[in-house]
């Protein structure tokens, strides 16, 4: 189910923090497919990320190959980004485009489940997805703020098939930034789009939203990255404008 709306005459309800899960913790999800919890990796707004692997497993060890994101049930944002794994990250989905394209791998994380989980009289949404390593961010400023010209170009065509896939499928990332771009766990030569928490559907069933400024949805996204459209909170449609 959704998060309650905030009552009228009310400010947005505060965001709860997630609590920390023991290793070990099960979560089952909505395919009745269980996930066992390993060590908290790493925290994304309000929720958390845990390492994960099949259940079936005796002990999730720093070779697990997925991750598990936990937020409060009651909290917006992986819900709001759950709506974009579930329509457009499945990995059948993924894998026929890339078999359309003759692409060896796309950039886009695949959705592997989600459900809710109970524990202590509390509710927690939950999400898994593939595991990544490290963001072009840090790489960036580890090297010396510079990257070769190469590199950049081809980083290009990598993001161009990344959205190219996401416009096709009727989003928008609306977060493009360095700190979204993670490298695969497997292979550092591969670029992962994240955090779809922003991402907004703008084609629904293929007809486009009309043009129009909403004043609540003004400077969306990350400020020295976001699209002039953007900024007068009209949908994030001007993709390239970011990148």
């Amino acid at each position: 189910m959704p998060p309650k709306a905030p009552a009228k005459g009310k400010g947005p309800a505060k965001r709860k923090l997630a609590e920390v899960f023991p290793p070990g913790e099960v979560l089952t999800d909505t395919a009745k497919k269980s996930w066992k919890l390993g060590a908290p990796v790493g925290q994304g707004g309000f929720g958390l990320l845990y390492l994960a692997n099949d259940a079936s497993v005796k002990q999730v060890g720093d070779d697990a190959p997925y991750v598990v994101k936990v937020e409060p049930s009651d909290n917006g944002p992986l819900f709001s980004e759950l709506k974009f794994y579930m329509r457009a990250a499945k990995p059948d989905l993924i894998s026929g485009w890339m078999k359309s394209r003759k692409l060896k791998y796309l950039g886009v994380p695949k959705y592997w489940g989600s459900g809710l989980h109970e524990k202590g009289g509390k509710r927690y949404r939950f999400m898994v997805m593939d595991r990544f390593g490290s963001d072009l961010q840090k790489k960036f400023e580890e090297n010396g703020r510079r990257f070769p010209h190469k590199l950049v170009l081809q980083l290009g065509l990598i993001l161009l098939d990344i959205l190219e896939y996401i416009h096709e499928h009727e989003y928008v990332h609306a977060d493009i930034k360095a700190s979204n771009l993670l490298l695969s766990h497997n292979d550092p030569n591969q670029v992962y789009l994240v955090d779809y928490g922003l991402a907004y559907r703008y084609s629904p069933e293929g007809v486009q939203k009309e043009y129009k400024e909403d004043p609540k949805r003004c400077h969306d996204g990350t400020i020295e990255f976001t699209s002039i459209d953007a900024h007068k909170g009209v949908c994030a449609k001007k993709t390239l404008e970011s990148l």
